[in-house]
């Protein structure tokens, strides 16, 4: 039995945000399976239909709504439309992402830095902002939110400055939250990837993805199924005492590089 199967999300509702693809798109569908209705929301609607269609074909109930994370108004208005079709919000995990081009920091950019902040640090800030008050007013003092930041947010990775101060971002405000919303029921933690088998893997090709398997100790890539069980982990009452939480889903890629360190 697989924790998916014993996390029962009957009459449960899940707002996933970036849900179009990848982990979220897997994310979305796991919370379908266990039970819940699932909203998705992602800018790309056509990707976002087809998320919703799979969790309605294996006999979910699910609601697609095209949304930019980065505009309050949009934002507002998911939540809205969600409790509207679904009568409550109990759970939200936000995974919204946007890709630059590496780049050493003094060459970057300032309109990409700006634009990828916009979506991992604004996004999140403006989905918590709007799904906390609906969470606690519906969930019965028993409400989660789940953000997505990455091993990156943890230790820096050259080149990557817009992604790890998105990531180490992210943290921050998910801890600020745990600390603000404990009191009333609400936990609130973040997940932190290392090389997980999704679209961005498959443009690494194969020798990416080898070198990206040969820096985590258990020697492969992670899937998204195992990004999904922990976030429905952490959304569960299996997690009832977990809260401010960073937790790595990287294979022991962290611990290897601090053992690394302490040897140098």
């Amino acid at each position: 039995m697989t924790n998916t199967q014993r996390n029962d999300f009957e009459g449960k509702v899940a707002l996933v945000v970036g849900a179009s693809r990848g982990i979220g798109a897997g994310v979305a569908e796991a919370f379908g399976a266990a039970g819940a209705a699932v909203a998705v929301a992602a800018r790309d609607a056509e990707d976002l239909a087809a998320v919703a269609a799979r969790i309605e074909r294996a006999g979910g109930k699910a609601l697609a709504v095209p949304t930019d994370v980065t505009d309050e108004d949009q934002v507002r208005a998911l939540v809205e439309r969600t409790v509207a079709e679904f009568g409550r919000l109990d759970t939200a995990f936000n995974n919204a992402n946007r890709s630059v081009m590496p780049a050493p920091l003094a060459d970057l950019d300032t309109k990409d830095f700006d634009r990828a902040m916009a979506t991992s640090v604004r996004g999140t800030f403006l989905g918590m902002r709007h799904q906390i008050p609906a969470i606690l007013e519906t969930a019965e003092g028993a409400g989660t939110i789940v953000n997505m930041a990455s091993l990156a947010g943890v230790q820096a990775v050259s080149g990557l400055a817009p992604y790890v101060a998105g990531k180490a971002g992210i943290i921050a405000l998910t801890q600020v939250a745990a600390l603000d919303y404990g009191h009333l029921g609400l936990r609130v933690n973040v997940v932190a990837p290392g090389p997980i088998d999704t679209h961005a893997m498959e443009r690494a090709g194969e020798e990416g993805r080898r070198q990206a398997a040969a820096a985590v100790s258990m020697q492969r890539v992670g899937t998204v199924a195992e990004v999904a069980e922990t976030v429905l982990w952490l959304s569960s009452p299996a997690s009832s005492y977990t809260s401010g939480a960073v937790i790595p889903i990287d294979g022991g890629q962290g611990a290897g590089v601090l053992l690394r360190r302490r040897r140098g």
